[in-house]
C-alpha cells in the first residue's frame, strides 16, 4: 500500500512493537490476520503491519508462546484519499494497537489478534491521542468516539452536520468546531472528555 503520509504515534505506553511494510511479504509469517474478515475488502488495498506482541528485549525466541510470536496484520483500505488518516497508534490499553488504513480504524489485541474492534465511522477523519485523559479519539463527520483503558469510553452527541474539527484541550474540556447547515456557519462546541457530553455555553 502506498500513501502520501503515514502516521506513527507512540503517545501511550505499549507492550508491543510494530513496523509498517511497503507491501505484503512473499512468504507470510505463521500467524496472519486479516481485518475485517471479509476478504473482498482487502482486494482494494491494505495496510500491512508486522507486530511483535511483547518487547523484543524481553523475548526469548526459543521459548516464545503463541501470544508473543510476531504476526502480520492486513488491514483493509477504506479510501484512497490523503485527507483521511493512515498509520498506527498506541492505545490506552498497552496490549492494543490501533491501525488505521485509509480512514478504516482497527483496534487489535496484540496478545489475541483474532480479537479486534472496527470503529464504525466510514471514514474516521482524524485520530487524536490525549494521554492526559487516557483517551484515543476517533473523529467522524458528525460525532467523536473516545477509546479508553476499558474499551469504548463514550460517543458524543451530534456535533456537526458535516465535518468536525477538534482544536485545543483545556483540562477536561475539548474545544472544536462543527458546521451547521441551517446557518451555513462553523459553530464552536465544547465536549466533556470524562463523559462525552456536549457542554452548553
Amino acid at each position: 500500500m502506498t500513501t502520501a503520509y503515514v502516521v506513527i504515534d507512540n503517545s501511550f505506553r505499549h507492550a508491543w512493537q510494530a513496523q509498517i511494510l511497503l507491501s505484503r511479504p512473499l512468504i507470510l509469517p505463521a500467524r496472519h490476520f486479516v481485518y475485517p474478515r471479509e476478504a473482498e475488502e482487502v482486494e482494494r488495498g491494505a495496510l500491512e503491519v508486522i507486530v511483535w506482541p511483547a518487547s523484543l528485549a524481553a523475548q526469548d525466541s526459543s521459548e516464545s508462546s503463541p501470544s508473543t510470536q510476531e504476526f502480520l496484520a492486513t488491514c483493509a483500505l477504506g479510501f484512497r484519499d490523503p485527507a483521511v488518516p493512515t498509520g498506527i497508534w498506541t492505545s490506552p490499553r498497552p496490549n492494543e494497537i490501533c491501525a488505521v488504513s485509509g480512514g478504516y480504524a482497527y483496534i487489535i489485541d496484540t496478545t489475541a489478534p483474532e480479537q479486534f474492534t472496527m470503529i464504525p465511522y466510514r471514514p474516521v477523519l482524524e485520530v487524536r491521542a490525549i494521554p492526559e485523559q487516557d483517551l484515543l479519539l476517533f473523529v467522524g463527520h458528525h460525532r467523536i468516539i473516545a477509546w479508553g483503558s476499558g474499551g469504548q469510553a463514550w460517543e458524543s452527541a451530534k456535533l456537526s452536520d458535516e465535518g468536525v474539527t477538534i482544536g485545543s484541550v483545556d483540562g477536561d474540556v475539548l474545544h472544536g468546531m462543527g458546521w451547521e447547515m441551517m446557518s451555513d456557519k462553523e459553530i464552536p462546541f465544547q465536549v466533556d472528555l470524562k463523559s462525552g457530553e456536549r457542554l452548553t455555553d
